[in-house]
Order: C-alpha cells, then sequence, then structure tokens
C-alpha cells in the first residue's frame, strides 16, 4: 500500500538524520556538557514554532532528571521576561536555520547579562552559531516532509540530541533511582517506587526455592514452574545461595557433567540480598547496579521472607494502588 511506503520512508529520512548526528558529535557536545555541569543557575531554553515545542521536552526532561532548567518563550523575553535570566545560567537557544528573528534578537540581552549562549542548530555558519560560545550541529540532509518545509527530520534530531544531551548529563550527576523517586512521587513508577517491598515482593509458596541437596533437574523443574528465571538455595529458612538463568548459560560451558550435579554445586553462594525494611527505589538501584533481575528479600535475623523480581518494582504483578497510574 503506498501509504505504508511512505510511512515507511518517513521513518527512513528521519533515523538517518539521526544517524548523522553521530559523526558529528565532538568538543562542542563535550563543552556543552561541562558547561550546563559548571552552571551555578538554570538551563534556559529557547525556540520558538516546532523548535519551541522541542525546547519545552528538554526542559521537562532535564528538570526530571537532576538539571534545573526553565523555557523562556522568545518573544515573552523581548518583553521582560529576560529578567529571569542571570548570570550563572546557561541559555540553549534552537533554531534549525539559526537565523530565527526572534532568537537572534535576544542573543545581545543574553551576553549583556552574562549567561553562557549554546547554540542548537542545523546551519554552523548561522549567525545563531557565530554568537554563541558554543555550538552543537543538528543538520539534516532533507526533511520527511515531502514540500521540504516543514520541520520534521530536523526537529526529531533536536529532540534527539537533547536527549542525548540530558542522558549523558543523568550519568555525570550520578543521578539514581532513589533521585528519581524524590523528583518523581506522581505516576505509576513513582508511586511504586514508595511501596513496602512486602508489598511488591513475591512470598510464601510463590517463592522458587530448592534444598542445597536437590539435582539440577529439580532445580530447574522449580524455576521453570515459578517463572523468575531464578530459585533459591535454601537450608531450612536460610538463604545459602541462588541458581539463576545466567548461572545455567555459565555452568554449560563448563567440561562437567551438569546433569550430575547438587544445587549447592552449581549456586552462586552468599547472593546479593535486600532486607524487608529495604527501599523499593534501593532494590532497584541495586539491580541496575549490578546488573541482576532478582533479589532475596530477608528479615532482621537473616531468614527468607520472599524474592523481589524487577518487573514487580517496575510494574508487573497483583499490587493495586489507590491513584490511577497516570
Amino acid at each position: 500500500m503506498k501509504e505504508i511506503k511512505s510511512a515507511k520512508e518517513v521513518l527512513k529520512i528521519e533515523a538517518e538524520g539521526i544517524l548523522g548526528l553521530i559523526p558529528r558529535l565532538g568538543k562542542g557536545f563535550k563543552h556543552a556538557v561541562d558547561e550546563i555541569l559548571a552552571c551555578q543557575g538554570r538551563v534556559v531554553v529557547t525556540g520558538i514554532g516546532k523548535s519551541g515545542i522541542v525546547g519545552r521536552k528538554i526542559v521537562a526532561t532535564m528538570n526530571s532528571t537532576g538539571t534545573r532548567a526553565f523555557f523562556l518563550h522568545p518573544v515573552e523575553a523581548m518583553h521582560g521576561d529576560l529578567g529571569m535570566v542571570t548570570s550563572d545560567d546557561v541559555a540553549l537557544c534552537i533554531s534549525n536555520s539559526g537565523e530565527t528573528a526572534e532568537i537572534t534578537a535576544i542573543i545581545p540581552s543574553f551576553k549583556g547579562l552574562g549567561a553562557k549562549i549554546i547554540a542548537m542548530t542545523g546551519n554552523p555558519n548561522s549567525t545563531l552559531a557565530g554568537s554563541a560560545d558554543i555550538v552543537l550541529d543538528t543538520f539534516v540532509a532533507r526533511e520527511a516532509c515531502p514540500l521540504g518545509l516543514s520541520p520534521t527530520a530536523s526537529s526529531t534530531a533536536q529532540l534527539a540530541l537533547g536527549d542525548a544531551l540530558a542522558v549523558v548529563l543523568i550519568k555525570a550527576r550520578g543521578f539514581n533511582v532513589e533521585d528519581f523517586q524524590l523528583w518523581h512521587p506522581g505516576g505509576s513508577l513513582g508511586e511504586r517506587l514508595q511501596a513496602p517491598i512486602k508489598d511488591l515482593m513475591i512470598k510464601g509458596k510463590r517463592v522458587p526455592k530448592v534444598k542445597a541437596s536437590a539435582t539440577v533437574v529439580e532445580t530447574l523443574k522449580e524455576m521453570s514452574a515459578k517463572g523468575l528465571g531464578a530459585t533459591l538455595v535454601m537450608e531450612g529458612k536460610k538463604l545459602l545461595g541462588i541458581f539463576t538463568d545466567g548461572d545455567l548459560r555459565r555452568r554449560l560451558m563448563e567440561p562437567r557433567d551438569l546433569m550430575a550435579q547438587t544445587a549447592a554445586q552449581v549456586m552462586t553462594p552468599a547472593p546479593r540480598s535486600i532486607s524487608i525494611d529495604g527501599s523499593a527505589a534501593g532494590a532497584l538501584d541495586m539491580m541496575e547496579k549490578h546488573l541482576i533481575t532478582v533479589l532475596p528479600v530477608l528479615g532482621k535475623k537473616g531468614e527468607v521472607k520472599g524474592i523481589l523480581h524487577l518487573h514487580d518494582l517496575l510494574g508487573r504483578g497483583d499490587i493495586s494502588f489507590k491513584s490511577k497510574a497516570r
């Protein structure tokens, strides 16, 4: 169908526009990151039209991930809102052409106020680029719009580069899951991360567990039956170790006869765990840091209380909350 063919062409053009940014990333991008990290004020993002909409999204992403920012409409800026800008701020000015009159008109004011200027433009030889302290090149070879007029691939490239900037800043600041919880008290994930671990963990007969003497076949059957990709190896209520899908793959590479071994021989002893009094945000942070998907939950005496799976932290399961997910 011609509609599907046209849609595929649009996606191809937009993808090409984003991929085209990669070889042009260099010192300018690093300088932009360094400037924002050193900024004692806020990132002032400005743009008009489609670039303004992209700018608002960049502001929203930055504010929610540890970088203080606000959107400044260039027209309102010329009528008094420049009073919000200080010498401690960094101005991120977005214009594909780099010649947008409303943007170039307020550049002298940014300079007069002492704010550093980062230009995000598809024209490195433009007035905006020439006036900026740092230039981020968002040039695209063509727009997806058949007329070549409506910003499509160019605005997608701006958005993608804004995301790249925000994500690099997240990593540079060490912004973690607990920070996310603090800054996102609303919404389904923020709400879930504030829930007690006992309300999120799997417990009782749903916990996959075997004795240390269990055969590998028995261990695999328990893993398959409970569907968590792991099983605890226990002695009474005491946790001895854990056996996961990852352990299975690693053991299959060894010359020994896997099926002739016991759970105690193939398990990972003394696995990472979390206290039942710990936070869900802390559990998620631990999983992310150590690249694991399950955590045994222990009581005050070290006894197994349950098991926590990554999916239960992110939204799987039968947990329900008073407010609806937004």
